[in-house]
C-alpha cells in the first residue's frame, strides 16, 4: 500500500519519495516494521492467551527443564503471520503474482496450523487436526502453488545462453521470456534440471507429463518442509532463530535472481518479478527475530502448529518460485536432519521388534534435538548413546543456529561454486 501511495507523491515530485522504487530501502522498511510489530503485538496477544488459559500440555519424557514449560501459551504463530503480512502489504506490490502466492500460501497453511492448535487446547485433544487432514490441507496449497506458476502469465523466465569463445564463457545472454520447469542443480556447472527431461518417453504430451511432475514435486516439497519445521519447533528459539538465518539465504538468492546483471555473472535463470520476495524475505526475517524476543529460553510462548507449519510452507514456496528448490536439502540441512531422525528411529524400532520381538531404538530419543537433551546410559536401549551428559537447552538451540548459518552459507556459495 505504502508502495502506492510514495509512487503517486513521486510522481508529484515530493522529496524523498522515490526511495520506495529501491528494493534495498522497502526491504530495509519491511524488516524494521515486522521487528516492531513482532515484538510489540507479541506482548498484548501471549497477555490475550494466557487470559484465555491456551497453555501446551507437556508429556514427561525426562528431558532437564521441560515440565516447567507446561501451561505456557502456544498457538504464538499468530505473532509471526500478522508480523509478516502487514509489513509485505505496506511495503511490496502487491499485483505481483509471487507476492500473491506466498500471502496465499501463509493464509492457506496458518489456517491448517491454527485449526490444530485450537483442537489441541480447547478441545483438549493432544492429538490435534488429524493427519490427514493436513495432508489435505498440505496437498491442496501445492495444487494451488503448481497450477499458478502454470497458468500465470507474469511468472516466466529468461533462460541462460552462453556464448563462447575459444570454448571459454564470455558473456551470458537471455532468452525471450518463458514459462519453465527448470531448476538450478547445487555443485554442477551449466547443469540446470528440466523436468521435461523425466518424461522424454512421452514426447506427444511431453509438456502436460512435465506440469503434472512440477506439481508433484511442489506438493512434496511443500508438505516435507512444512512437516520438517514442525518436528524442529522443539526447543526455544530453535525453529524461529533456524528459519530466520533460512530466510536471509532466500533473500539474497531472490535478489540475485531477479538482477540480470548478477544473474549473468552467476550464470543462473533470470527470474523477473521475483525481486519482491526480497522485501517478503526481509519480513519473514524480521517476524521470526521479533518472536523471538518473547521466544528465547525461557519462552514466553511457543509457535505450536500455527507457526511452525507457516514457517516450513512460506520457506518451500519461495524456493520453488525462485527454481532453487533443490538447494533446500542444503539450506534446510536442520529440518532434513530432523525429519530423517524421527524415520530412521520409527523404521528401525519396527524393524526390529519386527525381527527380535523386542524394539530397540537408533537415537535416545528423537526429533535429534532430544537426542542431546537425555541423559545417556539413561535405560534406554539406543545405538547410539552419546553424549552421556545431558547437553543444556540453550546450548543445543546455538549450536544448531551455527549450523544453520554453515549451511546457509554453503547454500549460497554453490552459485559460484557452479
Amino acid at each position: 500500500m505504502l508502495y502506492y501511495l510514495f509512487d503517486y507523491l513521486n510522481q508529484l515530485d515530493f522529496p524523498g519519495a522515490g526511495l520506495f522504487k529501491y528494493i534495498s530501502f522497502r526491504s530495509g522498511m519491511a524488516l524494521i516494521f515486522s521487528l516492531i510489530i513482532s515484538i510489540i503485538i507479541g506482548r498484548y496477544i501471549i497477555e490475550k492467551l494466557r487470559k484465555m488459559q491456551v497453555g501446551e500440555v507437556v508429556r514427561d519424557l525426562g528431558l532437564e527443564g521441560q515440565m516447567k514449560k507446561a501451561g505456557t501459551p502456544t498457538m504464538g504463530g499468530i505473532i509471526i503471520i500478522i508480523s509478516i503480512i502487514v509489513p509485505v502489504l505496506l511495503c511490496c506490490r502487491l499485483s505481483n503474482v509471487y507476492i500473491i502466492l506466498m500471502l496465499i500460501s501463509i493464509v492457506w497453511i496458518g489456517a491448517i496450523g491454527f485449526i490444530d492448535d485450537y483442537i489441541k487446547t480447547f478441545r483438549k485433544n493432544k492429538g490435534g487436526l488429524q493427519g490427514r487432514f493436513k495432508i489435505v490441507g498440505q496437498i491442496g496449497l501445492g495444487l494451488i502453488v503448481g497450477l499458478t506458476l502454470y497458468l500465470s502469465p507474469h511468472a516466466t523466465m529468461h533462460q541462460n545462453v552462453e556464448i563462447r569463445k575459444n570454448g571459454v564463457i564470455s558473456e551470458v545472454k537471455y532468452s525471450p521470456a518463458v514459462k519453465s520447469t527448470q531448476t538450478t542443480i547445487p555443485f554442477f556447472k551449466n547443469n540446470n534440471l528440466d523436468y521435461r527431461d523425466l518424461v522424454s518417453f512421452m514426447p506427444s504430451r511431453r509438456t502436460a507429463a512435465t506440469w503434472i511432475i512440477f506439481v508433484i514435486i511442489t506438493i512434496f516439497i511443500v508438505t516435507a518442509v512444512s512437516n520438517g519445521s514442525n518436528l524442529t519447533d522443539g526447543l526455544d528459539g530453535l525453529l524461529s532463530g533456524s528459519s530466520a538465518i533460512i530466510g536471509v539465504a532466500l533473500g539474497a538468492l531472490a535478489y540475485v535472481s531477479s538482477n540480470i546483471r548478477y544473474a549473468a555473472y552467476l550464470n543462473i535463470m533470470y527470474i523477473p518479478g521475483c525481486e519482491e520476495l526480497t522485501v517478503f524475505a526481509a519480513a519473514f526475517v524480521g517476524a521470526n527475530a521479533g518472536f523471538l524476543w518473547h521466544n528465547s529460553l525461557p519462552a514466553s510462548v511457543f509457535q505450536g502448529d500455527t507457526g511452525s507449519l507457516t514457517n516450513g510452507a512460506v520457506i518451500g514456496v519461495f524456493a520453488i518460485i525462485i527454481h532453487k528448490e533443490l538447494l533446500l536439502p542444503i539450506l534446510c540441512g536442520v529440518f532434513f536432519v530432523e525429519s530423517l531422525s524421527v524415520m530412521f528411529q520409527v523404521g528401525y524400532f519396527k524393524y526390529t521388534k519386527k525381527k527380535f520381538g523386542v524394539g530397540k531404538r537408533i537415537f535416545k530419543m528423537t526429533p535429534l534435538h532430544h537426542h542431546f537433551q537425555k541423559q545417556g546410559n539413561a535405560g534406554i536401549d539406543a545405538i547410539i548413546q552419546k553424549p552421556l551428559m545431558a547437553i543444556p537447552e540453550s546450548k543445543i538451540v546455538v549450536r544448531f543456529w551455527l549450523i544453520g548459518i554453515i549451511l546457509a552459507a554453503l547454500a549460497i556459495a554453490t552459485l559460484k561454486m557452479r
